[in-house]
């Protein structure tokens, strides 16, 4: 039956009963969480099989040159002989073998030039594959965390939490504290998806970038007390989508806040370049090492990893601020030392007079 709290209260010569059961609280709540994670596992799955159709796809053109090079007949420029030896190797290779490679040095010499341009296309199609795979399995690896969370705070309600008001009551924050994490990081995957697809079409219009980085850091300071914070800005135009750019500014200073110590300066600016709008975060953090700073674009890298898990960090902010950048015609730069702070600018091409 469960346990039921009973709470009596007495009001003009009148008694009344309330009556709450926290188990048929629960247990909507875990059927909704249940619910939401068989969604989030489909669309994982999903982006899987949509991979291995974009493989296929990309694989066609070899195909077809293969089959081109048979049908032609000994009034091309090549011969049949040579040509036979051509299409054999492009057979051997799949997408199961995207590492195998033609012999230039074996190949005729009037098929060099295009067993080379192939095994270029390779390397390409190759690296794209390996990205893809890696993304997967650290999506996987990112996604097994918190589902293990809510697992084990499940187990334990069904041992003790029934009973104990304590234990029920952490169970539900906990799995409330990880499901809002699972899904930012679902959020996140599925911006990048689109991203990769370029499915992703961007609202474009003028706008003073200065006076969007005062808005952002205004916003920060109203939600963030333990963090000293000041801006240095120039007004400067850019023609760009506004909420992406405004999102890869919080992506910035979210980082800053989240590996500064409390009382620490955290800096905004904006000034203008030659021909680029720069817009910098500057931090009196933790810094990063040297050889970790090539690779914080990188999805899912985190150069402190038991840091990040305690901040709630994902290692995709600042691949999306990149994305984001980049789409625009921009780049990014980072300057870092440890213990002495953090600068990363974006630079984005400034808004023609008019």
């Amino acid at each position: 039956m469960g346990v039921t709290y009973n709470v009596n209260i007495e009001a003009s010569s009148r008694s009344y009963r309330i009556s709450i059961r926290p188990q048929e609280t629960l247990q909507i709540f875990v059927g909704m969480f249940a619910i939401v994670l068989i969604l989030e596992l489909l669309m994982l799955l999903r982006s899987i099989f949509s991979g291995a159709r974009m493989i296929r796809k990309t694989l066609r053109p070899i195909q077809e040159l293969a089959e081109t090079a048979q049908n032609l007949t000994t009034d091309g420029v090549f011969t049949p002989e040579q040509l036979e030896v051509l299409a054999g190797k492009l057979d051997d290779i799949n997408a199961t073998r995207l590492d195998t490679r033609i012999p230039v040095s074996d190949t005729q010499s009037e098929l060099k030039t295009l067993a080379s341009a192939i095994n270029g296309m390779l390397d390409r199609i190759n690296e794209s594959y390996r990205s893809q795979v890696r993304f997967v399995s650290d999506a996987s690896h990112e996604l097994r965390t918190p589902i293990s969370v809510i697992q084990g705070y499940a187990n334990l309600l069904d041992r003790w939490g029934k009973k104990d008001e304590k234990t029920l009551q952490e169970s539900i924050d906990a799995i409330k504290d990880e499901t809002a994490n699972m899904k930012g990081l679902v959020e996140q995957l599925l911006f990048l998806a689109r991203g990769d697809n370029n499915t992703m079409a961007l609202q474009i219009e003028r706008f003073e970038l200065s006076a969007l980085a005062v808005e952002v850091l205004r916003e920060t300071q109203m939600i963030d007390g333990g963090h000293d914070y000041n801006s240095s800005v120039t007004s400067v135009f850019i023609n760009a989508d506004k909420s992406l750019i405004k999102q890869a500014i919080r992506i910035l200073i979210d980082n800053a806040m989240k590996y500064t110590p409390s009382g620490k300066r955290i800096a905004i600016s904006v000034s203008d370049a030659d021909s680029y709008a720069r817009l910098t975060v500057q931090d009196e953090g933790i810094g990063i090492a040297p050889d970790a700073v090539p690779k914080i674009f990188d999805r899912f890298f985190r150069a402190d990893e038991s840091r990040a898990r305690a901040t709630g960090g994902t290692g995709l902010g600042l691949s999306i601020a990149k994305w984001i950048t980049e789409r625009h015609g921009g780049h990014m730069e980072v300057l870092s030392r440890q213990d002495i702070g953090t600068r990363i600018s974006i630079m984005l091409p400034i808004a023609p007079e008019g």
